[in-house]
């Protein structure tokens, strides 16, 4: 199997793992504070991490001013995103918010055909533009929950949340050529973990937390932050950045199968229509991939990606 073939596979895993997230993080969001159920994710997940060091610790090399892209990285993502979604999931439901990531392929394109000058074939925008359809599709027959005081604002918050994504995206690929996507995967949980303290802490924390919430945490924290994170990282040092973020469009698809299961949410005609209209749509944008430029707009010595 070549390292594509495996990145695919690995976008795969990772889309359904987060599709799976956003219902965790909405039940979770109903039991604590948002900040404080980001925090105890973070938490989890780096003591994971150095549980696991010696898989990621090796084989840096680190380079003069990379600091600034490392923390630039955490500041998007988790940080600032998870911010955004946090909040979000107040407002709106965990399928409204799935729904949203379909805009992320299409600012991920712009910002990387901008600051990494990767080309990008007709197949990708038009793949890109026919998943996004089907998206709203999805969108425009889903109904209102009670679990949805302000969608307006919880989707508003949400695209926000993508803005952010944008930048942690493009930010991981140019870190790649000399970083293993597990190193920056742990470097992104531990400086969450420290930015989230303080905002976990102002808020009052409850007498107990039931064992079933302690196991959506533990889901979030080592599942979805170890798992998924570190797929999409390993898939961006073998992909463009716009091939790696024409997957997300299958989130809302996964979102919308787990609701489905897990929250006895249904769907009807339309809804699944649209479902095979997203599919279509990332075959289509995975159907010609141009050759993958690594240097940004940022000069950056052209290495080639460390296995993890």
């Amino acid at each position: 199997m070549t390292p594509t073939v495996r990145a695919h596979l690995a976008l795969l895993l990772a889309m359904a793992i987060w599709g799976s997230s956003f219902i965790a993080l909405k039940v979770a969001v109903g039991i604590l504070h948002p900040m404080q159920v980001i925090f105890l994710r973070m938490l989890i997940g780096s003591v994971t991490f150095l549980l696991i060091m010696p898989l990621w610790r090796g084989g840096v090399r680190y380079q003069r001013g990379d600091w600034k892209w490392l923390l630039g990285m955490a500041a998007f993502e988790p940080c600032l995103y998870f911010v955004f979604e946090a909040m979000a999931l107040q407002y709106t439901t965990a399928s409204q918010a799935g729904m949203v990531t379909s805009m992320l392929p299409l600012m991920v394109a712009a910002g990387a055909w901008f600051f990494l000058r990767e080309q990008i074939s007709r197949y990708q925008w038009g793949g890109f533009l026919i998943a996004v359809a089907g998206v709203f599709w999805m969108s425009w027959h889903s109904e209102i929950s009670e679990t949805a005081p302000n969608p307006a604002l919880g989707n508003f918050l949400e695209f926000m949340a993508m803005a952010s994504a944008v930048g942690y995206t493009l930010l991981v690929k140019k870190l790649t050529s000399g970083y293993r996507p597990l190193f920056l995967t742990a470097m992104q949980t531990f400086v969450g973990t420290i930015f989230f303290l303080p905002l976990a802490m102002t808020q009052p924390w409850p007498e107990s937390i039931a064992w079933s919430t302690w196991a959506t945490l533990g889901y979030l924290g080592i599942v979805v932050t170890l798992g998924a994170y570190g797929l999409y990282n390993y898939a961006l040092s073998q992909i463009s950045a716009t091939t790696t973020a024409g997957y997300t469009n299958l989130l809302p698809v996964f979102t919308l199968f787990f609701a489905m299961i897990l929250l006895q949410e249904t769907m009807n005609l339309q809804q699944w229509l649209a479902i095979g209209l997203v599919f279509a749509g990332v075959m289509i944008s995975q159907r010609r991939v141009p050759a993958l430029p690594l240097v940004a707009a940022i000069e950056t010595p052209e290495e080639k990606p460390v296995q993890p």
